[in-house]
């Protein structure tokens, strides 16, 4: 190195060492950063980083004239910058001598005896605590090889261990390891001589880094796969669809194998399920699921598996409410023969389980009669909506940045109508329409919003505490997002915990949240412990062991009786649950107060609780066929074209179809799900003298073929909605 004199290769210590040849020059990057006497005067691909080769060679001129305060060679580039003090050392020297370098604004050098230091409490103990990086044991001492956490009371860490971590993790990445903090930490790291790369995280960089995590398990391990082309064989959105284990996921089985409908979620291998059998749980499970049986359906019980073949039938249940739908606008309508029925229904002319045993809870009727209050209100705030229209360019591989981007724009109301242009897809189907590709994008939006960091917990979510976010304001973004979906025609979240709820309605203060809704494992840990101490010796030990985390919570206070334990697991939940997302949860309701969404869902919270709480109820064919209005010409036998389309819906229901229901209202408006608000315009039927069905997304209108039998009703509409369907996915 022209500045240092060393030939030492230790990007580490010393930054990269970069050569260039035409120049006849080497030099160690942070030697070339913190030397004293040199600017960078170009631009960043100009020279060395923005440093001119003639002002390099001015530099090399001026260092050597000065001597080394610590090897007493000449070269001595960087000098402290304290008032009065004339030292100067070469970079690596300056690290041997424990010397600091500051890499931000002036990069300036601070020499060992005026080199800045954290300040100490004189309470503060002089033990020892483990290091968080190495997890090795670390001294608390206020020497150069130590730094304290200027967020976290206790919180030690090597300085060889920070540096390391900053290279790694970059200045997006490196935080606090103990609270995640980044502002306040960075800044008293980089004024205590720690570098932190301007760049994304090394694990960032790494081409297919996570590779592996996107392989999902595809084998059939049931005892007999009935399956010809093999276990490994896999078609989605049929019977041979593989199923993976809800729990493990390393077991899996086809759909026809296990004798499951496509709509099932649920299934366990023999594994997990011995498990929970050992445990207790499967079998308070299976009791439960009998005794919900018994009391709906008195003889029949729903844990029965039917044979693999055939749909369970049930005695006392026809299509007849079907035929009576007061949707299907006509007189005297009359079953279609025997000999034209879908094959599932030859023997007893009866309908699958969903629909033939009426085994609907009184939970499930209750939540289709508030979601249909819903859509009358969501209908009510989608009178502000104009015919302006404002045009999203989304990115489906980035959804989240897109949508940000799009919703941030100057232009963008929500109030205008959403136009949405997936700009990555190229040759776009003339069946994918504006309303497709909108249902399309609220779809991913709601599914990323889920997933993400500003939720935490498994099924029922509650607002996670992300400090980065909350400075970017994304949570007022989510909110605000979600109240644009549901007017828009999008799905609602669906995944909120009723304490997230509680606290949007009736605000935190009026909330008492439950164990389950901590989801950090240590944290639930901690509160279980509390919660089951048996003595009061027991539970003062605990709360010893967790002395910083209660005293972080403001819960730390002295216990002298056992049954202070419950006041004190209540305080703990309330700051964990509640007052440590105060910020987090302000802007998410700020954020839902877009078109009015808040202030209605405090007016009627039952009814949104069970769109925002509860996840959509599976098609049925009963839904789906009352979700439809049939029309047809006078010269139409719309009777018998009814007939045709509500067994074509039993079979799909049943199993005996290579299409779902979803499909077929994916077909129909581009939406596979029906949205709180319901569809504009609603569903119709239209029975014409045409050769295969159409399904036209700009008036959600099914046209179909008359024919002269069912099978031929059925083939057609397969073949259509399959391949129409392939198009789009194409």
């Amino acid at each position: 190195c022209v500045l240092c004199g060393r030939t030492d290769d230790c990007p580490e210590k010393y930054g990269e060492k970069r050569t260039y040849v035409e120049y006849n020059l080497t030099v160690h990057y942070y030697c070339l950063l913190m030397s004293s006497g040199i600017w960078q005067r170009g631009e960043e691909d100009e020279g060395v980083g923005g440093f001119l080769i003639t002002d390099i060679r001015k530099e090399v001129k001026r260092a050597a004239k000065l001597k080394c305060n610590i090897c007493k060679k000449k070269g001595a580039s960087i000098g402290c910058v304290a008032p009065k003090c004339k030292r100067s050392y070469h970079f690596p020297c300056g690290l041997q001598r424990e010397c600091i370098f500051q890499f931000m604004e002036d990069f300036r050098s601070y020499c060992w005896e005026h080199r800045p230091v954290q300040q100490f409490m004189d309470k503060e103990p002089r033990g020892a605590s483990q290091c968080t990086i190495c997890l090795d044991l670390v001294e608390h001492l206020p020497v150069y090889t130590v730094l304290k956490s200027p967020c976290c009371k206790n919180a030690w860490f090597h300085r060889e261990c920070l540096q390391y971590q900053a290279l790694s993790a970059g200045i997006f990445f490196f935080r606090c390891t103990v609270c995640n903090n980044k502002d306040k930490f960075q800044k008293e790291m980089l004024r205590m001589g720690i570098h932190i790369p301007e760049r994304d995280a090394s694990w960032e960089l790494e081409e297919n880094a996570y590779q592996d995590l996107l392989l999902c398990y595809q084998h059939c391990d049931v005892k007999r796969c009935l399956c010809k082309k093999g276990r490994d064989y896999n078609e989605p959105d049929s019977k041979w669809e593989i199923k993976r284990c809800q729990y493990c996921g390393s077991r899996g089985t086809h759909l026809a194998c296990s004798s499951m409908k496509s709509w099932e979620q649920n299934w366990e291998c023999m594994e997990c399920r011995s498990i929970f059998a050992k445990s207790g749980k499967y079998s308070k499970r299976k009791k439960r699921s009998l005794a919900t049986s018994e009391k709906t359906s008195g003889t029949t019980c729903l844990l029965e598996e039917p044979p693999p073949k055939s749909p369970r039938q049930s005695s006392g249940s026809s299509r007849s409410f079907l035929l009576q739908s007061p949707k299907i606008m006509c007189q005297n309508v009359s079953p279609c023969s025997h000999r034209e029925l879908p094959a599932s229904n030859r023997v007893t002319m009866s309908l699958s389980p969903v629909m033939s045993n009426r085994s609907w809870s009184l939970r499930h009727k209750l939540l289709r009669e508030q979601r249909r209050e819903v859509c009358n209100i969501l209908k009510e705030l989608k009178v502000q909506v104009k015919t302006k229209t404002t045009r999203l360019n989304i990115n489906a591989e980035n959804i989240w940045s897109s949508a940000l981007k799009g919703f941030r724009q100057r232009i963008f109301s929500p109030t205008n109508t959403i136009e949405v242009n997936f700009s990555n897809c190229k040759n776009r189907s003339k069946t994918n329409t504006s309303a497709a590709s909108k249902h399309h994008f609220f779809q991913l939006l709601m599914l990323h919003l889920q997933n993400s960091s500003l939720f935490e917990g498994s099924s029922g979510k509650n607002l996670s505490l992300d400090f980065q976010a909350v400075k970017e304001n994304l949570y007022f973004e989510a909110g605000k997002m979600i109240a644009v979906s549901l007017v828009h025609g999008g799905p609602s979240p669906g995944f909120f915990s009723k304490t997230l709820f509680n606290c949007l309605v009736y605000g935190p203060e009026n909330v008492k949240p439950a164990l389950e809704d901590v989801a950090d494992v240590d944290v639930a840990q901690t509160i279980k412990t509390i919660q089951y101490a048996n003595s009061l010796s027991s539970l003062q030990s605990t709360l010893q062991d967790c002395c910083e985390f209660l005293a972080a919570a403001g819960c730390l206070r002295p216990v002298t009786g056992l049954c202070d334990k419950n006041m004190l697991v209540n305080d703990i939940l309330i700051y964990h649950v509640v007052k440590r997302i105060t910020l987090p949860l302000e802007s998410f309701r700020q954020g839902l107060k877009t078109l009015g969404v808040l202030e209605k869902m405090q007016m009627h919270p039952d009814v949104f609780s069970s769109i925002l709480c509860h996840k959509p109820e599976r098609l049925s064919a009963e839904t789906v066929c009352d979700l439809f209005t049939i029309h047809s010409s006078s010269d139409v036998n719309k009777v018998e074209g009814a007939d045709f389309w509500m067994g074509y819906l039993q079979d799909v229901e049943g199993g005996e179809s290579v299409v779902t229901l979803e499909d077929i209202l994916l077909f129909v408006t581009g939406s596979c799900y029906i949205p709180p608000i319901g569809f504009d315009p609603e569903p119709t039927i239209k029975f014409l003298h045409i050769k295969y069905p159409i399904g036209n997304r700009l008036l959600n209108c099914l046209e179909l073929p008359i024919t002269k039998t069912y099978q031929q009703f059925k083939n057609k509409m397969e073949l259509t909605i399959r391949n129409t369907l392939r198009v789009d996915r194409e």
